[in-house]
């Protein structure tokens, strides 16, 4: 029996060098698009996939993100006394409730793997998601609750993905696969970025990971990889064999946030969906044809 995705990781310990000097006091996770912080779309698509339990791991000068996972009395209060009931929903509706959001520091910036790693405890023995706030994704569904009804079906770890040009492959983890069913990939194995030359394929995995806890005993070993860090990727790879790993290809469009182009190319992409100003963006664009 397959069990079900309660818990999710996001791992927010990232320093967000490429956006400076806005993300200097400010967590990168926090940039708005449109209005609401990158973060919190990420906690409403693991919402929307009934994760259950929210587990950020998170670095110094991380509280912005505490803070806007909590109550604000005097905000709250301002509003109920103006009477703003629509603002007052858009701070305190999409909440997770008490006691289901845990935050756990990662001390040093050792990797991706490090980090999910540093979850370990809040994970236990249960199979769990990991959404990279930096990968915004635009679909309906969202892109974790296609997944999570995809891992009902045939378990196992299950990896998002996307084909990426073949000069930026090594940028990204990529798969060689055995089977390429469309919507599923059997994975035969995972190189963290790879030389275009040595690339096994142009299938690059993206912020979006459904993991049995046996990687989270792969990562206990602390191996290092690429760039000198404990990479996710490797732990993946490991468990190929072990047990059932597949590529998945979601429907939806994916923006890469840590970016400072994909990042207006979402703040625009979000802004044209909106029944309050899509209409006034498109001519606003206009403007810059």
């Amino acid at each position: 029996m397959v069990k079900p995705i309660r818990k999710a990781v996001f791992p927010v310990a990232g320093l967000g060098t490429r956006f400076l000097p806005a993300t200097k006091a400010l967590p990168k996770e926090m940039l708005p698009i449109v209005d609401k912080p990158l973060i919190q779309y990420a906690v409403e698509e693991a919402q929307e996939a009934g994760i259950e339990e929210f587990i950020f791991v998170t670095g110094r000068a991380k509280t912005a993100i505490e803070d806007h996972f909590d109550h604000s009395i005097e905000l709250e209060h301002v509003l109920i006394e103006r009477g703003k009931v629509e603002s007052l929903h858009s701070v305190t509706d999409w909440m997770p409730a008490p006691g289901h959001i845990s935050y756990t520091r990662q001390q040093e910036p050792l990797g991706l793997g490090h980090a999910v790693w540093c979850a370990r405890n809040f994970v236990t023995d249960e199979p769990f998601a990991v959404l990279l706030a930096d990968d915004l994704i635009l679909g309906k569904p969202g892109c974790l609750k296609q997944m999570v009804e995809a891992h009902r079906k045939i378990g196992g770890s299950l990896l998002a993905i996307e084909e990426v040009p073949v000069e930026h492959t090594d940028k990204y983890g990529i798969l060689d696969v055995n089977s390429d069913k469309g919507g599923l990939l059997a994975v035969r194995g995972v190189v963290e970025k790879p030389a275009p030359a040595d690339a096994p394929s142009q299938l690059a995995i993206i912020g979006r990971y459904i993991l049995e806890p046996l990687v989270l005993t792969i990562l206990e070993h602390q191996e290092r990889g690429a760039g000198n860090e404990i990479q996710l990727t490797d732990a993946i790879a490991k468990t190929i064999g072990i047990l059932p790993v597949n590529g998945f290809r979601f429907q939806g469009r994916r923006f890469d946030c840590g970016s400072k182009v994909g990042y207006l190319q979402a703040n625009i992409a979000f802004a044209l969906e909106r029944d309050d100003m899509g209409d006034r963006v498109r001519k606003m664009l206009q403007e810059f044809a």
